[in-house]
């Protein structure tokens, strides 16, 4: 059978085809379809941060196209083109904008800010204004790094006090002390565990002891005649406050005695006369007693 190809042109024909699959492929994974038409505009930016070719363009979040290339314009500086291919039926009021937008995670991406005022439209290939949009790494920079600036010194200040602090002589004073007592309050606790499983379980015992006899104290103060004692104890009273009247009272001997004067006098005179008669009969006994033999 007669051979069209040879081995090496059928090689060759393998690898150009792998390589359009290849290129095809990679771009397709990128998000540009090189089959579908596109239209095209340049923006101009003077800051490309971490935007890359195949970024996307986005229009009120929805994906319209990628970032096709970008250049810098060296004869004027800090000009930079950047151009993007955007879905056939897109089109672009004038007086629209793009903003750059860079995320932590994401990367770069581009938004085309739509003006909805207007009717005219940018002709395809014209150049429409960029601005950098404010980023978290550009807000952390002009906010955060000026405060970090302005809390340094005072850190500084901190940290020497702190440094002062723990060299003082007092603080090692202080935690030899925390030591001591962290010792003693151990000692503590174990006395206080040895007390509550030997003394407390017979203080406890004690306690139910004196609580069984305070029962039967109050069992038997139940039982006594408490209204009989009482009437019995009023009935006392009575008669001492009798008593107690009859010696304030002159119509009696009691009475007259403790509260007239005169029987009291003549008690005392008659009391001082037989004194004498006593001390006169030791005296002169002869004068009151006779002998006679015969």
């Amino acid at each position: 059978m007669k051979k069209y190809f040879s081995r090496e042109s059928i090689i060759g024909i393998i690898a150009v085809i792998s390589l359009v699959v290849l290129f095809f492929g990679i771009n397709y994974l990128k998000g540009v379809n090189l089959f579908k038409p596109t239209n095209h505009y340049y923006v101009r930016f003077e800051n490309v941060t971490d935007l890359q070719n195949t970024s996307p363009v986005y229009v009120d979040g929805f994906k319209i196209g990628v970032v096709t290339n970008i250049s810098y314009d060296y004869t004027r500086i800090g000009n930079i083109l950047v151009q993007i291919s955007l879905d056939k039926n897109m089109r672009i009021q004038t007086g629209s904008f793009v903003e750059l937008s860079s995320s932590l995670t994401a990367g770069a991406s581009l938004s085309i800010m739509l003006n909805k005022q207007v009717t005219s439209q940018y002709q395809i290939g014209d150049t429409i204004e960029g601005i950098l949009k404010t980023g978290p790494m550009e807000m952390l920079t002009k906010t955060l790094v000026p405060k970090i600036d302005d809390i340094m010194p005072k850190i500084d200040s901190i940290v020497t006090g702190l440094q002062k602090i723990v060299n003082h002589p007092a603080l090692l004073q202080s935690l030899n002390s925390i030591q001591n007592t962290t010792a003693n309050l151990q000692k503590t606790t174990a006395s206080l565990n040895q007390m509550m499983s030997g003394d407390i379980p017979v203080i406890l015992g004690n306690f139910k002891t004196i609580s069984s006899d305070l029962t039967e104290v109050s069992s038997e103060l139940k039982s006594l005649d408490l209204t009989s004692a009482y009437n019995s104890l009023n009935v006392s009273l009575n008669n001492f406050e009798k008593l107690s009247n009859r010696f304030e009272s002159k119509d009696n001997n009691i009475g007259l005695l403790f509260n007239d004067r005169t029987l009291y006098d003549n008690l005392n005179t008659t009391t001082e006369n037989a004194s004498n008669l006593l001390l006169d009969l030791k005296q002169n006994p002869k004068r009151y007693v006779h002998f006679s033999v015969f």
